[in-house]
């Protein structure tokens, strides 16, 4: 499978008065392990990346 270095501008199914949401790719979140601890008010958040290479969130 091949990826495109380009990315969408905008959602289609969203109106054009809406701002589209940020994008960031999972290696620059995860550029210093498999694991990355969110903090969301006073929770801890655990976000990994598994063997099968998937994204796992966690409270």
């Amino acid at each position: 499978m091949t990826h495109s270095n380009q990315f969408p501008e905008s959602h289609p199914d969203k109106p054009e008065s809406a701002p589209a949401a940020p994008l960031v790719r999972s290696e620059d979140l995860m550029a210093r392990g498999r694991e990355l601890l969110i903090l969301h008010g006073n929770d801890v958040y655990r976000l990994r990346v598994t063997k099968q290479n998937k994204l796992i969130l966690t409270k």
